[in-house]
């Protein structure tokens, strides 16, 4: 591992200016390009204090054996001169957004002489224009089984193209009408090239002028008399009406936009994007990628949008529309947007819009791509999560990293939540054999320690939950652990092979001294660190790295989250409540069954505050001395509350 001090450019020396640079290894290969609006700020900070760096930049400048920068004019140049560098170093730690292979697309091969339509799946190639990507590849057969007797295009191999050419006959496509026969001359290269550029505007939007067109040549035909051929027409139509009904309109005023949300935590990230194409849903595709520095939505943003679109116009035909939307809405704007907006709009050689929806049907698109990100994101984790080849990994991963006797077949988590000390309140949940076991999660309201940080808070409920195992254990020596009543595991029957606290060393070292005292010796404990995840072993003063692959640091990540989502809803659960009884705590001679029927009666705080004196008397069990008392108090905290709202 190379020590970054050992190639820093000496201070002063890197310029305050915008520009893009290159980190290269010991053999001079570029492994990361980036830019930046100030060079001198931007690489000063690869060289802080390692442990502060995200885990795939501190491997990246560890890697890394030299840097080197370039000065440009504007951010514009920085970001074209940055996106031209990926493409022609394809950096190892840079993220590239190619096409994800898991979704399909109806492909059309331009490029030669009788173009082909076909379903296919793989990366983008010069020469054959894209529709979709849909999410079956039923759904483009379904389609294009639809459109084929409007547009008799060929669909067939080469092989099959040949062989019925040698032969003189068309297949039996050609034969029921679907297709176009130019195996065997039936239409000319020309011909053939019409009906498919037809096909391309058909499926690029340009749908009102061919449906205006064969409506005028359908009553036309009907005039003539010639009516085989209006009815021909006339079923041409109703296909071509049922392949539009297939992509939903989402946008009533024929917007030209795409979509773009992501789902991410410290490490991963997941995109979705929805091209939207007059006011329908075209297409629809995602990814989900290493996050190469640490980096909210904006940063991410920048990031997807100036290697995504500059690859897909790289990628782009001339005569092509361009890939690049009228509109493009995303959920934060970057740093350098107005820099972001002039590149998409030179690319696409008209003005290009680059804003955050706020209300509307805009707004309610982009919750559903949000939702779908979230989706993808989380069934990336749950694949490997619930493969049993990787659950056994993990296992075995965490036992080796952590020195353990056995595989961690049963890990308990314990986290802490509250907003400024109040309303203190823990979770701890238990993963068997890699996967949740929600019947044994348990909840705890700090006591004695809610005041005292988070530290005294964890090795109280270790305290509490270790106490209970010891007792429970002794009851019944015969049979340690089960109620002799019921025949049941008691609650905190079964210990942990290996206990995880949301936190670092601090947390982990107060677990592990309760455990001590109460001579628990046969659990390991360790703490999960959120921002870096770096994993604390107790009295060790650097932390233990996992790969950041590493299916068991997957699995602590998962554990960890779980714990902090069961955390959570607790703990707004217990502040709603406080809440909402707090106005009535101090009512004199009102206990929390008149408190609860109070409630139960109105519905609401809000309700109970806009009833009269003879209203609330009227709640069963409240009498005219109580109810005026209640009255007046929440007539009185009415103002108070109306100043913190404003």
């Amino acid at each position: 591992m190379a020590d970054p001090s050992t190639y820093r450019p000496s201070p002063g020396t890197i310029p305050d200016a915008p520009g893009v640079y290159k980190f290269r290894d010991p053999s001079g290969r570029v492994i990361y390009v980036g830019k930046a609006k100030s060079l001198r700020s931007r690489l000063n900070s690869y060289f802080a204090d390692l442990t502060l760096l995200h885990p795939r930049t501190r491997q990246m400048v560890t890697t890394a054996g030299s840097v080197e920068w370039t000065v440009v004019a504007t951010e514009v140049e920085a970001l074209q001169l940055e996106y031209n560098w990926i493409k022609e170093f394809d950096p190892r730690f840079n993220v590239r957004y190619r096409d994800d292979k898991s979704y399909p697309v109806l492909a059309v091969t331009l490029h030669e002489e009788y173009p082909r339509l076909h379903v296919y799946r793989g990366p983008r190639r010069k020469g054959v224009r894209y529709f979709g990507p849909y999410a079956h590849a039923w759904a483009i057969r379904e389609t294009l089984d639809l459109l084929l007797r409007v547009f008799p295009a060929r669909t067939c191999s080469k092989g099959v193209f040949k062989r019925h050419g040698q032969i003189g006959r068309p297949c039996l496509l050609g034969y029921i009408g679907k297709c176009s026969a130019p195996c065997v001359g039936r239409v000319s290269a020309d011909e053939h090239r019409d009906i498919v550029d037809d096909f391309c505007d058909f499926l690029a939007g340009h749908t009102d002028k061919m449906m205006r067109r064969l409506d005028k040549e359908m009553h036309a035909a009907s005039a003539d008399l010639e009516f085989e051929r209006a009815a021909r027409l006339r079923d041409d139509l109703a296909a071509l009406r049922r392949a539009m009904e297939k992509q939903a309109v989402v946008l009533g005023d024929g917007t030209d936009a795409d979509v773009v949300a992501f789902a991410h935590d410290d490490l991963e990230a997941a995109v979705q994007v929805f091209h939207v194409r007059g006011g329908r849903v075209r297409g629809q595709r995602g990814w989900v990628v290493d996050k190469t520095e640490e980096m909210d939505e904006a940063g991410l943003v920048d990031q997807f949008v100036s290697q995504f679109y500059g690859s897909q116009v790289d990628l782009a035909e001339e005569g092509d529309a361009s890939p690049v939307p009228r509109e493009l809405l995303v959920p934060a704007l970057p740093d350098d947007s107005a820099a972001v907006t002039a590149w998409l709009t030179r690319m696409r050689g008209s003005r290009v819009q680059l804003r955050v929806p706020q209300r509307g049907d805009k707004r309610a698109l982009m919750d559903t791509v949000e939702r779908n990100a979230k989706e993808a994101f989380t069934q990336h984790k749950l694949r490997r999560a619930g493969d049993l080849t990787a659950r056994s990994a993990a296992l075995q991963e965490l036992q080796d990293a952590l020195g353990l006797d056995t595989a961690p077949l049963r890990i308990e988590c314990i986290d802490i939540s509250h907003i400024q000390g109040s309303d203190v309140v823990a979770s701890l949940v238990v993963f068997e054999d890699g996967l949740p076991r929600k019947s044994e999660y348990r909840r705890f309201a700090v006591k004695e320690a809610a005041t005292e940080g988070d530290v005294a808070s964890i090795a109280e409920v270790v305290r509490r939950r270790f106490y209970r195992y010891l007792s429970e254990t002794r009851e019944n020596e015969a049979n340690p652990g089960i109620d002799p009543e019921t025949g049941r595991p008691k609650k905190f029957a079964y210990a942990p092979n290996l206990l995880v606290v949301d936190g670092a060393g601090p947390q982990a070292n107060a677990a592990a001294d309760v455990l001590a005292e109460l001579g628990v010796s046969d659990v390991a404990v360790i703490g999960l660190a959120k921002r870096l995840e770096e994993v604390w072993l107790p009295a060790d003063p650097e932390p233990t790295i996992l790969s950041r692959t590493s299916e068991g640091l997957y699995l602590l990540q998962r554990v960890r989250d779980e714990a902090h989502r069961f955390a959570i809803a607790y703990h707004r659960g217990k502040r709603s409540k406080r809440m909402t009884t707090s106005a009535l705590d101090d009512i004199p001679g009102l206990g929390q069954n008149r408190k609860s029927a109070l409630l139960k009666h109105f519905g609401s705080l809000k309700r109970l505050r806009q009833a009269s004196v003879d209203d609330i008397s009227g709640v069963p069990g409240i009498g005219a001395h109580t109810a005026a008392l209640v009255h007046s108090a929440l007539a009185q905290e009415a103002p108070k509350e109306g100043r913190s709202e404003r």
